[in-house]
């Protein structure tokens, strides 16, 4: 199963965000990975207009970075682990510094609570969404009012294959980086954990397109049946083939014996409204990035999902992405 080694928790200046640091401790403690404490604090411009009161613009980015500096280290101070938690204040741009700050650590997991407090009006604000196309390591935003375990995690899954042939292995590692990693959130969290994969019938679509021949809604009802078959053979095929290659994997599987949950519709649709019917605390789901083009690209969907969820969210990062930033930019 997924271990992580070097987690790095990015704490916003109130305390709402202070329940991802409980989670990162917790999860740092599970994996005995090294953990890393930051903030992002605002680069000041050279003239605040108060100079005329004799305070220099130097001086004020000095004592911001001491205020945020001391609240880290009494944080961390309150959960000695058997070593000193290293802690940093970042200053600039907040998701251009947490990925330089994921770089030059080699960070392999970011936990943090979305910046933005009015949380229904819209999950991720500017910075967020940018840390989520960008940064290399998956990211674990923390719903700030959920405290206690989890109870049921949704792992959202695309096993279709009609993406081209070059592209299918990579769905196929996405889909086993998704599902290794919300196991061993289950389990950490004693939760119950879902599998959902939303399909499209392309039969439909085909009827749909059909201007001058229709369908017989028998040979209709019979594609889209034959569809829903393959799919289900593809989504079982995925369980069996991480259990059949990870013993360990199999065995957290066996104990947690998934839900699977076959949905047919647009997976921009589905996933959040399955998300909410199961009342889901966290849904772990994989990101898209185009072959060959340095950077992140997310595309339509699954900002549409993130867009729509209420709960925390697990967003991993395909195998090989690059991004476009430079931990000395």
């Amino acid at each position: 199963m997924k271990r992580f080694k070097h987690i790095l928790c990015v704490l916003e200046a109130d305390a709402s965000s202070e329940l991802a640091w409980e989670r990162a401790v917790a999860l740092a403690d599970s994996n005995q990975a090294a953990l890393t404490v930051a903030t992002v604090i605002p680069r000041l411009p050279s003239f605040t207009g108060l100079s005329h009161a004799g305070s220099d613009p130097v001086d004020l980015q000095s004592a911001l970075r001491q205020q945020h500096e001391a609240r880290l280290a009494s944080l961390t101070a309150h959960h000695q682990r058997g070593a000193s938690i290293p802690h940093t204040v970042l200053t600039g741009t907040s998701f251009l510094e947490i990925i330089r700050e994921v770089l030059r650590g080699s960070h392999d997991l970011v936990i943090k609570c979305p910046e933005s407090p009015a949380w229904l009006d819209r999950f991720f604000a500017g910075d967020d969404m940018q840390l989520l196309r960008q940064c290399p390591c998956p990211i674990w935003f923390v719903k700030p009012d959920i405290a206690g375990p989890y109870k049921r995690i949704l792992a959202a899954v695309d096993v279709a294959q009609f993406h081209p042939p070059e592209q299918l292995e990579r769905h196929r590692q996405l889909n086993v980086q998704v599902l290794e990693m919300a196991a061993s959130l289950a389990l950490a969290e004693s939760a119950e954990l879902h599998v959902v994969h939303a399909w499209e019938a392309m039969t439909e679509l085909a009827q749909n397109l059909a201007v001058s021949a229709s369908i017989p809604k028998d040979r209709l009802a019979s594609g889209i049946e034959q569809e829903r078959l393959q799919h289900r053979q593809q989504l079982d095929r995925l369980l069996h083939d991480i259990g059949a290659q990870n013993p360990a994997a199999q065995e957290a599987l066996r104990y947690l014996a998934p839900r699977t949950h076959l949905v047919k519709g647009a997976p921009r649709q589905e996933v959040p409204l399955l998300a909410r019917q199961l009342e889901v605390d966290c849904l772990v789901m994989g990101t898209v990035a185009r072959t060959g083009i340095r950077g992140f690209f997310m595309g339509n969907t699954a900002e549409t999902i993130l867009e729509q969820i209420d709960c925390s969210v697990l967003a991993i990062k395909p195998e090989g992405f690059a991004t476009p930033i430079t931990a000395n930019d």
